[in-house]
């Protein structure tokens, strides 16, 4: 009985490995092993765009439209702030920082940035010119419901 027991047990690896094994040079992984650190793929050129880019959704953050290489963003300072400070809009031309990031979570308006929006890039992101890894068929609101009203439901 513990033989069949082991033999089972053998049998079932053998066919999960086998699996495995079919599946590697598919996915993101391409034909490295699981058990192997493959190269890291390189790094896109960020896209700099000189207008503000179309959100894809509603709340959504925008998008930052320039490089941050480079930019430091830590308890001691916000390189963002440089040109995004209420002070500093008129000289650097870049939209003034959003009258939310003003209040804290307990509703107060404050003064000074609220702490929890000071880490800009915790929703804020610089676009690169990427192809996207897997497949993306992602469609925004505004096109939903276009084909709502068109019938159309694909």
């Amino acid at each position: 009985m513990m033989q069949l027991r082991a033999a089972a047990i053998a049998c079932a690896v053998a066919v999960m490995t086998a699996a495995a094994s079919a599946q590697i040079g598919s996915g993101l992984r391409g034909a490295t092993p699981l058990n192997t650190e493959g190269p890291a793929p390189p790094i896109a050129p960020p896209v700099d765009s000189a207008g503000r880019t179309v959100r894809n959704y509603p709340e959504q953050p925008p998008l930052i439209p320039h490089s941050i290489e480079g930019f430091q963003i830590h308890l001691n300072g916000n390189t963002c702030l440089s040109c995004h400070r209420r002070t500093q809009t008129g000289q650097s031309g870049a939209p003034m920082v959003s009258v939310t990031h003003f209040t804290d979570r307990d509703g107060q308006v404050l003064a000074t940035l609220a702490p929890r929006r000071y880490f800009c890039t915790e929703c804020h992101v610089p676009q690169y010119d990427a192809k996207p890894p897997v497949k993306n068929d992602f469609v925004d609101i505004d096109t939903m419901l276009s084909r709502s009203k068109s019938g159309d439901r694909q």
